[in-house]
């Protein structure tokens, strides 16, 4: 399952450590020049080795379009656009092979794929796979912006820390400790008109975390109030409707722009939980597959103290896709 959208569909491929990754893209419609600088904007937010809270491992994270463009502007064809990995390592992870680390996919991989799987960097589960989303969600972000839709995010907090300086704080302080730490990021699409997505398994919550639980180390997502509307009585929860000129809309937002799976009108606002990224120094339990005995593991290698500040951009990418795609269904009916 590499593949995802209806009429703005996309597959993505590659591994962390193979030659290239990047997505194979449909449904864009023809006559698009998209802003590559722009883009390739986009694309650093995400990119490692920009900050001291990331990882230490370099990638330019430059595009390269295969396919799909004739000059400078979507010609109808699929677009191939690939990324070519130019600072792997693969000798970090030898000591993993039959040894999984706690935390990652390397254990439920080995069952599923066996010998088979190639296990440096992460494989195919690696965090390395949503630069290919961001390319994505990247085109889908400027394709939007078009027609009056915005789509921003940003951390809450990290490490239980919401201040900006806390939050660096709590990273650096994870680092220094050879841990890390998780946190929560919470995104918002302005400008989305009223009746995008169906009920029932076509919601726009649906979809949306779909797309969001791609990115590995997401754990959980909520809309709106979310969990919040648990612990407080309906006449507070509920969103009185006031007209603003002929426009209807809601007093407060309590429901995040969406009521019965399809959008209202008012802002899409969801939050994500993050986990600490499981890459740490410190020495950890695990089992060696192979001897069939319990030993113990420190992971070597660069990896993010805290997945959170290079998130962001990838959360917005998965929020772009799915509102583009209901954006083209929408399109079909007029």
């Amino acid at each position: 399952m590499n593949s995802f959208g209806k009429n703005f569909k996309f597959t993505i491929f590659g591994q962390s450590h193979s030659e290239a990754i990047g997505a194979i893209i449909e449904g864009m419609p023809s006559g698009f020049e998209p802003d590559l600088q722009a883009l390739s904007a986009f694309m650093q937010r995400r990119a490692p080795g920009n900050s001291k809270l990331t990882t230490p491992r370099k990638e330019l994270d430059s595009v390269r379009f295969i396919s799909g463009l004739f000059e400078g502007k979507t010609c109808g064809a699929p677009i191939a656009a690939a990324i070519f990995n130019e600072n792997t390592r693969s000798s970090d992870y030898s000591a993993i092979k039959d040894t999984p680390r706690p935390g990652h996919a390397d254990f439920t991989s080995m069952k599923k794929f066996g010998d088979s799987r190639d296990y440096t960097g992460g494989g195919q589960f690696s965090g390395r796979l949503t630069a290919p989303l961001c390319i994505a969600g990247g085109l889908a972000i400027q394709a939007l912006s078009q027609i009056g839709i915005a789509i921003n995010a940003r951390a809450t907090s990290i490490g239980g820390k919401t201040g900006e300086a806390e939050m660096e704080e709590a990273i650096l302080s994870a680092k220094d400790d050879g841990d890390s730490v998780g946190g929560v990021i919470e995104c918002v699409a302005k400008g989305v008109p009223v009746g995008l997505g169906e009920p029932m398994f076509g919601s726009v919550e649906s979809l949306i975390s779909q797309s969001v639980f791609a990115i590995p180390a997401v754990k959980g997502i909520e809309f709106g109030n979310g969990f919040g509307c648990a612990d407080i009585l309906g006449s507070e929860n509920n969103d009185e409707f006031d007209f603003e000129g002929d426009k209807v809309v809601t007093k407060t937002n309590n429901h995040g722009g969406i009521l019965g799976g399809i959008t209202s009108g008012m802002p899409i606002v969801f939050r994500v939980a993050m986990k600490p990224t499981p890459s740490i120094a410190k020495r950890q339990q695990t089992v060696d597959m192979k001897r069939k005995e319990i030993t113990e593991i420190e992971i070597a290698g660069r990896h993010d103290p805290c997945i959170v500040p290079r998130a962001i951009v990838c959360i917005e990418a998965a929020c772009a896709v799915v509102i583009y795609d209901l954006v083209l269904e929408a399109n079909k009916w007029k």
